[in-house]
């Protein structure tokens, strides 16, 4: 009799600690700043709905939250690039095979200082401005000035796609680079400081981070908004990535279907993006 007590209480010990096993566990995402932001407003109204969900969201740029995938650190990648074929491979070999999630579409703003007197630029100037072919605001209809370019950091998504579309113009066979001058800046934020605080700067954030201290330039005559990016009017317009394991828990099944619902992809335009569907 004692024996099968004793066999019960274990069995129900079993069961309470998968139980709480299952409560406890925490999806970590991790990656791009540009979609910190609304990662994180969708994991709190996922978390809302589903009380015993855990959700942990950190930024670090898209290449971190690439490489946490590949070496199973993170459960999701926040990327705004696409990753790399050696990336996507290395993840297959490590034996953590991803699966591309397109969550939205966003705008690269470039922007200025609220007083410079320029406000339209076409996307070849832009680019010969960021590589440091064209130095001095006065060569584009501007004042008398150097001009201070500021960019994201190399772990950066948006660094890498701004260099490949805007510098380099999308030519794969291109070996242009940002100019030797221009300031590296850690997030969104930080370009948006720097350009209220330095009225020579020019610089590029997603749209979602404009705010009333900076200017967005028209870009080959269409503003930054959601319906030109929709539209594909916006010319720095880029896909906005989640990158999951192809074999995954439910719960991380069940955040990608809620993303890419109404509700999910409401928060996404909510943030400033445009949604995927």
């Amino acid at each position: 009799m004692l024996k099968k007590l004793l066999l019960g209480v274990s069995v129900l010990l079993l069961v309470a600690c998968g139980e709480a096993k299952v409560k406890s566990e925490i999806v970590q995402i991790t990656g791009s700043d540009t979609i910190l932001n609304v990662t994180q407003q969708l994991s709190e109204a996922y978390m809302s709905g589903n009380k015993d969900a855990r959700i942990a969201v950190t930024g670090g740029g898209s290449g971190v939250g690439i490489a946490a995938a590949i070496n199973g650190t993170t459960d999701i990648a926040m990327a705004s690039r696409n990753a790399k074929e050696k990336e996507l491979k290395g993840a297959e070999d490590a034996g953590r095979a991803l699966e591309e999630i397109v969550i939205g579409w966003d705008g690269l703003s470039v922007i200025t200082h609220p007083s410079n007197p320029v406000n339209v630029l076409s996307k070849e100037i832009i680019g010969k401005i960021f590589s440091g072919e064209i130095t001095n605001w006065k060569e584009v209809g501007g004042k008398d000035a150097s001009i201070v370019l500021l960019s994201r950091d190399s772990s950066s998504g948006t660094h890498v796609y701004f260099k490949e579309d805007v510098v380099r113009g999308g030519d794969k066979n291109s070996k242009k680079e940002y100019a030797d001058e221009t300031l590296y800046l850690p997030s969104n934020t930080a370009i948006v400081q720097e350009t209220a605080a330095n009225e020579n700067a020019i610089g590029y954030v997603g749209m979602a981070y404009i705010d009333a201290t900076v200017k967005s330039l028209a870009v080959d005559g269409a503003e930054p908004t959601v319906e030109n990016v929709a539209t594909k009017k916006y010319p720095i317009a880029r896909e906005l990535f989640w990158y999951v394991p192809v074999k995954r828990s439910q719960v991380i099944s069940n955040i990608v279907e809620f993303t890419l619902s109404p509700t999910g992809q409401a928060i996404v335009a909510k943030e400033g993006f445009v949604p995927a569907k």
